[in-house]
């Protein structure tokens, strides 16, 4: 009898999973099809950051990132293949395991830092964050999202834009510096508006906690309400109860226990049946704090409902080792940054390098060119001609190699066309030079030996006798 339950309760929380395949596999073939990489990025963002399973279950993004993770491992494809990774560690965060998403975002970050797609790149440091978030690392979280804002603007996908500004926003508010979160809020508002929906919810009850903090009552509650009726609309779960935790905050703060209660208790329920019930830890703990005095059935009721949600996510084991991958990664982005640096050193050497060699070639050919006391062979003149050709193609190739990877995005055949664009503009223009220091060299030639003859000639004339 006890596996025919556990056979339905999978089979009832798989579901949701099995329902949404046809759409999944409606979108991906387009994203595995697209060559342009920035409307992959597009195709990613816009479409499965839109589709109905997101952030309404987890058991769907989980599938949805192994799908992904699967589709780039076949078509070698490394930014779907990040995509998935982001993804997937995006469900198990959302399902309350901070550990294991955090371990698949780095794995995310990973790829997505050889593959150079700055908007990949942002996508992937900007979800890292929201581990820090939840793990309540505001400088960690700050941090990502600073760097997802740099990245970002580099990149072309205009969905991703208002996110990291919102997140930087949200950091500044739980800091206290309410001047600064309004700031990156109300830019990422006015993005948002123009690009996405999606995230509007995040942002606006975002911006009722600014202003409630400001003192700015009615305009708070305007926000929220905003938040409530947009968080409904799009089903989007757990911005609903980020709202209303926050409303009954507002509340509290404006000594209003029963408006408090009120969206606490809406705050609970809202994610009371889904895998979000972590969520409910601090509703239950201001419904359990407001109830201490007033009635004990009340507060055993939100107690333990606090307790069994902070039990399922704050664990030591957990906790611990979230640390001990936050400190690995930082070690990881550190040997990064030092090889960068290593290499832009020995870059900025060869260059010097090759310069001297460049300028060594160029005074021997002058030289050589312009001396008028011995006769030199064309020949010597050729071979230094292709040493200074080959010495100024590596030159411009070390000089332009950073550009062309960022443009090209590390693609070898890219690159090799470049490079063969590159020695098409060289190959003529030392021709050219190599003819005229040829006809130079030969004029020179001609008139040491003209001269040489003469001399002859006039030593002949006063020594008749020899």
């Amino acid at each position: 009898m006890k596996k025919l339950i556990t056979l339905f309760c999978f089979i009832i929380y798989m579901q949701p999973v099995f329902a949404q395949v046809p759409i999944i596999d409606s979108i991906l073939p387009k994203i595995a099809g697209e060559k342009d990489e920035d409307k992959k990025v597009d195709l990613i963002c816009n479409k499965l950051y839109g589709w109905p399973g997101y952030d309404s279950s987890t058991s769907q993004m989980i599938a949805l990132g192994h799908a992904l993770i699967t589709l780039g491992q076949e078509k070698k494809d490394l930014i779907i293949e990040s995509a998935g990774f982001c993804h997937l560690g995006f469900g198990f965060r959302m399902a309350g395991n901070l550990q294991k998403g955090l371990e698949y975002h780095q794995k995310a970050l990973e790829i997505a830092e050889i593959k150079g797609n700055f908007s990949i790149l942002a996508m992937t440091k900007n979800q890292m964050g929201h581990v820090y978030r939840e793990f309540e690392d505001i400088d960690k979280a700050l941090q990502l999202y600073s760097s997802a804002l740099a990245d970002v603007q580099k990149g072309k996908n205009e969905m991703l834009k208002p996110w990291p500004l919102m997140n930087i926003g949200a950091m500044y508010l739980r800091m206290g510096k309410l001047d600064s979160a309004l700031k990156y809020l109300q830019s990422s508002y006015e993005l948002a508006l123009k690009v996405d929906t999606l995230d509007l919810p995040f942002v606006l009850w975002n911006l009722g906690g600014v202003h409630s903090r400001m003192g700015n009552e009615a305009l708070a509650i305007t926000y929220y309400n905003m938040a409530v009726q947009k968080a409904l609309r799009g089903n989007r779960v757990r911005q609903l109860c980020w709202a209303y935790t926050d409303m009954a905050e507002h509340f509290q703060r404006n000594n209003q226990p029963d408006s408090c209660k009120l969206y606490a208790k809406k705050a609970v329920e809202v994610i009371k049946y889904t895998t979000f019930f972590y969520l409910g830890i601090k509703p239950a703990k201001l419904l359990a704090d407001l109830y201490e005095k007033s009635n004990c059935d009340s507060t055993l009721k939100y107690a333990r409902i606090y307790k069994t949600a902070s039990d399922s996510f704050y664990t030591k084991k957990a906790n611990q080792q979230i640390q001990l991958m936050t400190f690995e990664e930082d070690l990881r982005q550190q040997e990064l940054a030092n090889e960068k640096n290593k290499a832009e050193d020995e870059r900025k050497q060869n260059i010097q390098y090759a310069l001297l060699a460049l300028g060594i070639i160029i005074l021997l050919s002058l030289y050589l060119l312009l001396s008028r006391s011995f006769i030199t062979n064309t020949k010597l003149i050729e071979f230094f001609g292709v040493i200074g050709l080959l010495i100024v193609f590596e030159f411009l190739n070390l000089l332009l190699h950073p550009f062309l990877e960022r443009i090209t995005h590390h693609s070898p055949v890219l690159m090799l066309l470049a490079l063969v664009c590159i020695a098409a503009l060289l190959v003529p223009f030392h021709h050219k030079v190599e003819k005229w220091a040829t006809a130079k060299l030969v004029e020179k030639n001609k008139e040491i030996r003209l001269a040489a003859a003469r001399k002859t000639i006039q030593q002949l004339d006063k020594n008749p006798d020899a």
